[in-house]
């Protein structure tokens, strides 16, 4: 398993503007229609790597928490389909539905997207405030397959609480850690 850490873009970046393809509805997503008053939390993340399925029952129920609270919430693939086809997009729809997801998960077949994120990892979490400038890069908490403390969620929820009651988001930040990008 291949270990990787999330870049790290610098903190006040813009969210960079996007437009991709929902994979469970079909609909056309941009940056605009996605985001919420309080800000957006963007998740790079896929269906076959082991460090996604390790957390991705607690993203589902991070959706949960949050809907209807300001922030907007999406997920992206940017996996090579055609090498990894457990994150193609019909695959991926399957596990939306599975995890019943409640958030918005796109696909970025380009892998522009990614690019323009500098995301490196899956998963790879970007929070951003009401203007779109980035306000947490890092990791979901501390917890990775195979070492044994639970997963919460913790630091990301901590970034999303701070920015909901227009606190500052605490500026220690860990990088995530998980599988590569799968690039073309």
């Amino acid at each position: 398993m291949a270990r990787t850490e999330s870049a790290m873009l610098p903190l006040g970046t813009a969210a960079p503007e996007f437009s991709l393809q929902e994979v469970v509805t079909g609909k056309t997503l941009d940056l605009q229609s996605v985001r919420g008053p309080k800000g957006l939390l963007v998740m790079f993340i896929c269906r076959h790597c082991p460090f996604v399925k390790h957390l991705e029952k607690e993203l589902a129920k991070l959706g949960r928490d949050y809907v209807g609270k300001g922030l907007g919430v999406i997920a992206i693939s940017s996996n090579d389909a055609a090498n990894y086809p457990d994150d193609a997009p019909e695959s991926l729809a399957e596990q939306a539905r599975q995890e019943a997801f409640t958030f918005p998960y796109l696909y970025d077949e380009s892998q522009g997207v990614a690019r323009a994120y500098d995301a490196t990892c899956t998963p790879d979490f970007f929070l951003f405030d009401k203007d779109l400038k980035l306000t947490y890069r890092g990791q979901f908490d501390d917890s990775r397959p195979g070492n044994g403390i639970p997963v919460t969620g913790s630091d990301l929820r901590s970034a999303v609480d701070a920015q909901l009651v227009g606190e500052p988001v605490d500026l220690t930040q860990k990088p995530s850690l998980g599988c590569n990008v799968k690039w073309k």
